[in-house]
């Protein structure tokens, strides 16, 4: 057996990261240490190791057979010590000073983060966070690189790799502004909402067509869509100032709805589900551990079915 007296743990955390994001600058920027050092640490882990463990690729560097067989193992023994360590350090959110890498859209940030951010400000006074836009195909590989601690999308874009929970299920809301000209006080017929200006969101851009247009489809009707834009946001004020109607996600007209009529519409595309996902390497960790149980009772406030869960108990 190999003497692992003389091993530093900071080459085998080095080693981690070199093997998962395989590039000696950004891995210099996430260990915040120079360039220089985390080549001469990859020069001690060749000669540990009797292997070049990375070699140049196409775009930066690429791990080799050994290093590939070297990753499970690794991060399993990191864990480990981790695991070890939170064990002895019980998590105090009034005493940490840590910054929360979040995943989410203008719809989370408002259904989510901002009943949030009052527990984390009152919990936890040193955290920060710091919140990236959505990019589905990037989620799996940046929460592996511990780029992002968690992701708050819709159910249907979280990554199979990862750990995930539902967190409610969201509904659809017709609006028009107050006195809209066409809308009188009795139900809206099928032919008087298409007959209506509408708008869409689109977050790709430029998409003029939803759920609704299928079902309208389905029933040999159209709608008139207008304008498309890529936020939420912004569809309230912009049906609060015009003749513009819009469904919109019910969470996001709470507190905003002044000006407004909320109507059922003669047609209602099916809901979504929220979720939020994380990695499997921080889902012992006591600090991620409460930071998702602040989450699920912060959207828990707001009428929310129960979460339920998907990943290994």
């Amino acid at each position: 057996m190999r003497n692992i007296r003389g091993i530093d743990i900071e080459l085998l955390v080095t080693l981690e990261a070199l093997l998962t994001i395989c590039n000696v600058t950004h891995v210099a920027r996430r260990l915040h240490l120079s360039q220089p050092t985390v080549s001469v640490r990859l020069g001690k882990l060749r000669h540990l190791f009797a292997d070049p463990l990375l070699t140049p690729g196409p775009r930066g560097m690429r791990p080799t057979t050994r290093g590939l067989e070297l990753l499970a193992p690794l991060r399993e023994a990191l864990g480990g010590v981790e695991r070890m360590l939170s064990a002895q350090t019980p998590f105090d959110p009034a005493k940490t000073e840590m910054t929360w890498r979040v995943v989410a859209s203008d719809y989370s940030q408002r259904a989510i983060l901002l009943p949030l951010l009052p527990r984390l400000r009152r919990d936890a006074p040193g955290v920060r966070v710091a919140v990236y836009t959505p990019v589905p195909a990037e989620i799996a590989r940046m929460a592996e690189r511990g780029d992002i601690d968690v992701a708050l999308t819709t159910a249907d874009i979280v990554p199979e790799s990862l750990r995930s929970t539902i967190l409610f299920t969201e509904r659809y809301q017709f609006i028009a502004r107050q006195r809209h000209p066409l809308l009188g006080k009795g139900p809206i017929t099928l032919a008087q909402y298409c007959a209506l200006d509408h708008m869409v969101v689109s977050p790709e851009g430029g998409g003029f067509k939803g759920p609704t247009d299928v079902l309208l489809e389905a029933r040999r009707h159209k709608r008139r869509v207008v304008l498309s834009v890529p936020h939420f946001l912004s569809v309230p004020e912009l049906v609060r100032h015009s003749d513009m109607v819009a469904m919109l996600p019910a969470r996001l007209l709470k507190g905003r709805s002044e000006g407004l009529q909320l109507r059922d519409a003669p047609v209602q595309p099916p809901g979504f589900e929220m979720a939020m996902s994380w990695h499997e390497r921080v889902h012992l960790d006591p600090a991620h551990a409460w930071l998702r149980a602040q989450i699920m009772a912060a959207v828990s406030q707001m009428t929310a079915p129960q979460p339920r869960t998907r990943g290994k108990v």
